[in-house]
């Protein structure tokens, strides 16, 4: 129980930092604008349109709903050819949007990976009200069922617009894991230190992106070979944890590469690439 405990205490310092520094970033420091409403619209000229029309290299993929409430490149007051953006309502990761991912990783190079969900989003709501959906609809809802399924654990007599509100961050998760656990790319590309991949929620009545950080179970996610299942929770129901050997200094090497002076040189690449 303390080897996981001290697993989980390194992770939050390593959360802390990250948010930190992608607040600074080039989407937090968008966001901030877009929040301020004092936008500068970069990269929107004759001569971006140009120079991409050449070949493009966004800096960020972003996973995000369809809503038409959720403008990405206006809330990260981002331009043409800067964010590589795979929309889907409720901003489920299924194949289509995984070989999207995955395109956008191997080929574009885009060093960070947002998964980006937000307030008050139908499509959570549509999971948590269990109603039944026509046409091809049910495909996006089923996704999005075991979010629903984790924010009801343990929270029994929640309101529906708490659960919505808690499931619309558990579903965050829940797409992180379908990346890392049926892409191999994304997982390779993270492994190595060439991506990181985090979680948001945006307000869409503040106008303000809180950033989520890393998957709790990044470390086990990434190798699955090394623990069972990627559904298996870090510390059983029984409260004591054995991981295999190696597992904990590969939860601090994934700390070092995803830690705060790693993220300062995403940002740094991203600027340059704006």
């Amino acid at each position: 129980m303390a080897v996981a405990q001290g697993v989980l205490d390194e992770h939050r310092l390593l959360e802390e930092s990250a948010r930190r520094v992608l607040e600074n970033a080039p989407l937090g420091e968008g966001n901030a604008r877009f929040v301020a409403q004092q936008t500068s619209h970069p990269n929107t000229g004759a001569d971006r349109r140009r120079e991409t029309a050449k070949g493009q290299h966004p800096f960020a993929t972003i996973i995000s709903c369809s809503d038409s409430r959720v403008p990405v490149e206006l809330l990260f007051d981002r331009g043409i050819g800067d964010l590589f953006v795979v929309r889907v309502a409720g901003n489920v990761c299924g194949a289509t949007q995984i070989g999207s991912v995955e395109h956008a990783v191997e080929h574009l190079g885009t060093p960070l990976i947002v998964v980006m969900g937000h307030t008050k989003c139908e499509a959570v709501a549509a999971a948590v009200d269990g109603a039944e959906a026509p046409g091809d609809i049910p495909g996006i809802v089923d996704l999005i069922r075991p979010a629903v399924a984790r924010a009801r654990e343990g929270q029994s007599g929640l309101a529906r617009d708490t659960l919505v509100a808690v499931t619309v961050r558990t579903n965050v998760w829940q797409s992180i894991e379908n990346l890392l656990t049926k892409s191999q790319i994304v997982r390779e590309a993270v492994k190595s230190g060439h991506a990181e991949i985090v979680g948001a929620v945006y307000d869409i009545e503040s106008g303000r992106v809180e950033w989520l950080g890393h998957h709790t179970d990044q470390g086990k996610l990434l190798h699955l070979g090394s623990w069972g299942a990627a559904a298996a929770p870090l510390v059983p129901a029984g409260g004591t944890v054995s991981p295999p050997a190696g597992f904990v200094q590969a939860r601090r090497d994934l700390a070092r590469r995803s830690g705060a002076s790693y993220l300062v040189g995403l940002a740094r690449r991203a600027r340059k690439r704006r």
